[in-house]
């Protein structure tokens, strides 16, 4: 095999072990961490790489063709009272109702995230409300992966907890459109297995993983940090394929601020 040829097979095989740690961490029992742990080693043993994800993150083995029509790859026409700056290849929500929410780390600086109420309502709400709440104040990064993404927001650290409910999830493969793509710079729900298990984890995508596409509930776009979602995966130091960060090494999430407002 050509050195290209091994160079993406081998980034495959990290997608796929990647998407199912993110399903067996999130708003799981201790036992969903052995699951995603099986899944993974099945998947790099596998020819076959699948879009899946663990505890709160990225996608699942069976990735549905109708993810997103191809429309939604050029972007809706839509405009905004106040521009704002999209990750490239970001689905267009500039037209819809957006909320906007201050992610201040540790010893990183603020990611400022634009949420769309528009298309995901369901999941923009339950994360307004704990952020409101002040539940995400103190809590972590968890799962760093180089190249793929930083998931975060669970209370146990680990990718088993959550806030105590779940919602619905926000996405084609469970009946609900949703055209925003994770592209770098994506913010989405982590979840276990069950659709409509997530909770409080949620990811921030750091390179384009679109794969993810239909199978977890993408909710908005960071519009400023995206720097500090590079330099937080080019700086963690997993202990495992699965982006496991050790607890003293975990990114502090001092606050989420939530505006109604850009400015």
């Amino acid at each position: 095999m050509c050195s290209l040829g091994k160079y993406r097979a081998g980034m495959m095989i990290a997608a796929a072990a990647l998407s199912v740690c993110l399903l067996a961490a999130c708003g799981s029992s201790g036992s969903g961490s052995s699951s995603a742990q099986a899944q993974t080693e099945a998947a790099a043993e596998s020819a076959e790489v699948t879009d899946t994800a663990e505890s709160g993150g990225a996608g699942e083995a069976e990735t549905s063709a109708d993810t997103a029509a191809p429309e939604t790859e050029a972007g809706k026409e839509g405009s905004s009272e106040t521009a704002i700056m999209l990750p490239k290849g970001a689905f267009d929500i500039s037209g819809d109702e957006l909320v906007f929410a201050d992610i201040e780390i540790e010893n990183y600086g603020t990611i400022t995230v634009a949420l769309d109420k528009t298309i995901a309502p369901v999941t923009v709400k339950n994360f307004v409300n704990l952020a409101n709440e002040g539940f995400y104040d103190g809590l972590t990064f968890h799962r760093i992966m180089n190249g793929f993404m930083m998931q975060g927001g669970d209370p146990n650290g680990n990718g088993s907890g959550g806030s105590g409910t779940t919602i619905e999830g926000e996405f084609s493969s469970n009946g609900v459109v949703n055209p925003i793509t994770h592209v770098a710079g994506a913010i989405s729900m982590a979840r276990a297995k069950d659709p409509n298990s997530a909770s409080s984890q949620f990811f921030i995508v750091q390179k384009d993983s679109t794969f993810l596409d239909g199978n977890y509930a993408a909710f908005g776009y960071v519009i400023s940090g995206q720097d500090i979602v590079d330099r937080i995966c080019s700086d963690a130091k997993p202990t495992d394929s699965n982006g496991t960060i050790k607890d003293e090494e975990q990114p502090i999430i001092r606050s989420i601020t939530v505006r109604e407002n850009m400015q």
